[in-house]
């Protein structure tokens, strides 16, 4: 079947401006279109910004991936490090290992992000793996560098592995959205 009205040049310009487009960037559209598509969809309760949005869903990612360094290199960048050390980067990796040890395989399963406060420097989250019946909770924010970051502060396996307290049983159940319970 022959589509009428097409040009060649058209759709060549269209595709070079596309391929243009995509190179631009370091974690671009197209990496976002690849991890969205070879991922299971994030469920999102709350009011999420797109900043916000985009980093819960690449640390889910990572998390079902078991990508240790991945979610590391998603680490807020300006956090004070507790205990006096200095080594930021070694504190995000063992918070990664610990978080991935955790939740790694319940991330490849239903997961829901629920948000809470409005999201437009900071959001905390609190992720709902449908697989094992596990809560965490996460903060994101926008760092000195101005790009949104996750704070990985939990290099403790049991600080990291602890579930919430006070979180609801069911996604938007504390009115951060409208979920099962929550209205």
């Amino acid at each position: 079947m022959r589509v009428r009205g097409f040009r060649a040049a058209g759709g060549l310009t269209a595709g070079a401006g596309f391929a243009l487009l995509a190179g631009c960037s370091s974690y671009g559209e197209m990496d976002y279109v690849n991890d969205y598509a070879s991922h299971e969809p994030l469920r999102a309760v709350g009011y999420p910004s797109t900043g916000s949005l985009e980093m819960v869903q690449r640390v889910v990612w990572r998390l079902a991936d078991g990508d240790v360094e991945g979610l590391a290199a998603l680490a807020a960048e300006d956090l004070p490090v507790e205990g006096g050390s200095t080594d930021f980067a070694d504190m995000a990796r063992k918070t990664a290992r610990n978080w991935v040890d955790t939740f790694g395989e319940a991330a490849r399963g239903d997961v829901t992000a629920d948000f809470y406060g409005e999201g437009s420097v900071r959001q905390s989250v609190i992720l709902y793996f449908g697989k094992s019946g596990r809560t965490k909770e996460i903060s994101v924010r926008i760092g000195s560098a101005q790009k949104w970051g996750v704070n990985l502060t939990e290099p403790d396996p049991e600080e990291a592995a602890a579930a919430p307290t006070g979180a609801p049983r069911v996604p938007g159940g504390s009115g951060s959205g409208k979920g099962e319970e929550g209205g």
